[in-house]
């Protein structure tokens, strides 16, 4: 099977697709256009929130959203905006990059370095009343993370390891980091990933022109080919979390590149994945 562009090349950086019923359907972030993209029946919405960058966004409990510019959470009370800035966070030589949120409602943004900072990154947890504490340091491009179907394992990429690490979950932290799967050089960086309701992880690989389908015990169940190199992230959606997206990047290919990069594909695997946990502030 082969997936089908559902978007064509409209981002210069794709990356973090969320399924939300509350927004209408698919959303993710067009990252250095510091935007936010919706695709529902009535066609794509784009919302500028950042002026250098857009990692990623969540749903809120109470209705609306909390996305992450380059060094500033923003907060809506609608599914379409306004945002309007929470806080900004003191990064040192590092940037926002991917997230999400845990089953308590905490946001878990991590932060990439810039490119001659070495290990400046971090991940980090903000609760809902905002209080901000440190899971990780030492992070070079901290990418996906998603947690197993009953929540006691987390999986995470720092891009940089070439791995998907894994991590028990204790009454809300985050124990015991070992590796889940090493990414041959050949098959591209591991970038965004989403776990399935069977306990399956899939994983974008940047550079790599292909999605991997890995079982809980770390077995490659399935390669799914893109037709792009810079594949960024996925997630499963439609009404039956049975679509998996994922999303392409034109990053640093000039706007006449002519390919399909940017765009958002999807693919029906006959695997569903879970509803997203949203922000509880």
């Amino acid at each position: 099977m082969i997936p089908e562009n559902v978007t064509g090349p409209i981002s210069g950086h794709a990356e973090g697709p969320v399924w939300w019923s509350g927004w209408g359907g698919l959303r993710w972030v067009d990252g250095y256009a510091g935007d936010l993209l919706t695709l529902r029946g009535d066609g794509i919405h784009r919302l500028h929130i950042d002026d250098e960058y857009a990692a990623f966004v969540r749903p809120r409990t109470s209705g609306g959203f909390a996305a992450f510019g380059a060094r500033t959470l923003y907060l809506s009370d609608s599914a379409d905006g306004p945002a309007t800035a929470a806080g900004g966070f003191a990064l040192g030589a590092a940037r926002f990059n991917d997230g999400c949120a845990d089953q308590d409602g905490r946001l878990l943004p991590g932060t990439m370095a810039a490119s001659d900072a070495g290990a400046a990154g971090r991940l980090l947890r903000i609760g809902s009343d905002l209080s901000t504490s440190t899971i990780l340091s030492d992070v070079t491009v901290s990418n996906g993370l998603a947690f197993s179907p009953d929540g006691s394992v987390a999986y995470y990429v720092d891009t940089a390891t070439g791995r998907v690490d894994r991590f028990d979950v204790v009454d809300g932290e985050l124990m015991g980091r070992r590796p889940f799967v090493q990414i041959d050089d050949g098959d591209g960086s591991p970038d965004g990933l989403t776990v399935a309701a069977d306990g399956s992880v899939w994983v974008a690989l940047w550079g790599g022109s292909a999605v991997h389908g890995y079982d809980a015990g770390g077995r490659l169940l399935e390669r799914v080919p893109l037709p792009v190199d810079q594949v960024s992230a996925c997630t499963f959606g439609a009404d039956d979390l049975g679509t998996l997206f994922i999303t392409t990047s034109a990053q640093d290919m000039g706007h006449d590149h002519g390919t399909e990069a940017g765009s958002v594909f999807s693919i029906r695997l006959g695997v569903t994945g879970m509803p997203v946990m949203p922000f509880a502030g």
